[in-house]
């Protein structure tokens, strides 16, 4: 299941007070059949008759098959499908029915519903279709992510173990508090460093980079421009890099106990910022790297404030203005704007959604109204008419479904996905962001 169905799921259950039930199948995959036949040769130390006399025709699916995980997929579908359920046309592991919904990664399954015995007579009912399962009662854990309830019905999203690991590795865990970082990254922005220092330290950056990336997609937006940034260079990591990631590590060090606080204003609908940094990484000494003039793209999705896709990443072809990098991003957020608004549509017929017209709030410099005008008028200059076809798919959208208008650069909160701001406006937008 995607990250973003999650997120939105856990914002209904707040504002609907539905109930969640954890599920985990036991040795799921043996649990369902094989579609074909599949053969094996006698284990090693298999005292009956000689390698080569037997093979043994296996009948139930086995982990490390090709198609262990299809055949297990093919199972809990159809067992799913009998109780009424209905797979979502945006996101396959979304299982919709009119008083249920699930969501499925693997082995793992969370349900929601507004009547515990609902999800009572699910379980009851997968146990009988002989599923071998554990109701693991409440939602408080997922996929490494902790669910910390308050008394007020918000909850916060946190992976304290994981930033711990991430510390551990980078031989942090010595540091005071008083060498911790109130940011995660500073400028000036990386480049490539081809004839910098090498690294000081034996640790396996590129392991670093791993658990970051999926910290960061998960329950720390605030890092993600950071750690992206680290990420483009793990093939020649230099100290200038090593000490980047480090200073992530400083960061998580303060604030290892933090994640997503989740309290929706249910009279909010769709939200979304979109930012560009315009050639940020252009650097003098590096000037015929054509990569250093490569934009970057940030934006976050909101339903009911509480923040569902957040992503930052670099353009994947040259912008030439400010206006142009600023409508790349924009087209670019609008492809996860469009598909959440039909995931919100599935769901909207089980559980009602506040949906007004969403709005689509675009950073404004310099010219970054020629942006506003591109994504409103069919309208072209000999400026922007080059402009790929493919960044003009949302249009048709624009001032039906989807409102954009300017947005002051201080509320901006997608402007700490784009590029390393000062500590009170990175702070400010991270409350914004992450709600603390």
């Amino acid at each position: 299941v995607n990250w973003i169905s999650v997120r939105i799921l856990m914002a209904l259950s707040i504002i609907h007070k539905l109930e969640t039930k954890s599920i985990d199948f036991v040795l799921a995959f043996p649990q369902a059949e094989l579609t074909r036949d599949v053969f094996m040769e006698l284990p090693y130390g298999f005292d009956h008759g000689y390698k080569g006399e037997y093979i043994l025709k296996l009948k139930r699916n086995l982990y490390g098959l090709a198609d262990a995980s299809y055949n297990w997929f093919q199972k809990l579908t159809e067992g799913l499908e009998s109780e009424g359920f209905k797979r979502s046309e945006i996101d396959q592991c979304v299982f919709l029915r009119k008083d249920c919904v699930i969501m499925v990664y693997v082995d793992d399954m969370i349900a929601l519903a507004k009547d515990d015995e609902v999800l009572n007579v699910l379980v009851k009912n997968l146990k009988k279709k002989d599923f071998i399962l554990t109701d693991e009662g409440t939602l408080t854990r997922y996929l490494g992510v902790d669910v910390e309830h308050r008394p007020d019905g918000s909850f916060e999203l946190k992976q304290t173990f994981l930033i711990q690991r991430i510390i551990d590795l980078l031989g942090l865990e010595g540091d005071s508090k008083h060498n911790t970082k109130s940011t995660p990254a500073t400028k000036p922005l990386l480049n490539k460093d081809e004839n910098g220092e090498v690294r000081r330290n034996i640790w396996n950056y590129r392991k670093a980079i791993g658990m970051l990336t999926y910290l960061q997609g998960t329950t720390r937006p605030d890092i993600s421009m950071a750690v992206h940034q680290c990420a483009r260079f793990s093939q020649d990591p230099k100290l200038s890099h090593e000490r980047a990631v480090k200073r992530i590590g400083r960061y998580l060090l303060g604030t290892k106990d933090r994640g997503i606080v989740f309290n929706p204003n249910k009279n909010v609908g769709l939200e979304c910022f979109v930012d560009a940094d315009f050639a940020g990484a252009w650097d003098k000494e590096d000037a015929g790297n054509a990569d250093n003039v490569l934009s970057r793209t940030g934006y976050v999705i909101f339903y009911a404030k509480c923040p569902i896709v957040f992503a930052s990443r670099m353009q994947t072809e040259i912008a030439l203005s400010t206006a142009e990098s600023e409508y790349i991003a924009c087209s670019t957020a609008m492809r996860d704007v469009i598909s959440l608004m039909q995931l919100m549509k599935e769901i909207d017929q089980i559980f009602p959604l506040h949906m007004p017209k969403p709005i689509v709030h675009c950073d404004v410099y310099e010219d970054n109204e020629s942006c506003i005008a591109m994504a409103k008028r069919r309208r072209f200059s000999p400026r922007t008419k080059h402009i790929a076809v493919k960044y003009h798919h949302f249009r048709q959208y624009v001032d039906k479904s989807i409102i954009i208008h300017s947005i002051d650069t201080k509320q901006q909160t997608a402007d700490i996905m784009t590029k390393p701001v000062e500590v009170g406006l990175f702070q400010h937008l991270r409350n914004k962001l992450c709600g603390w």
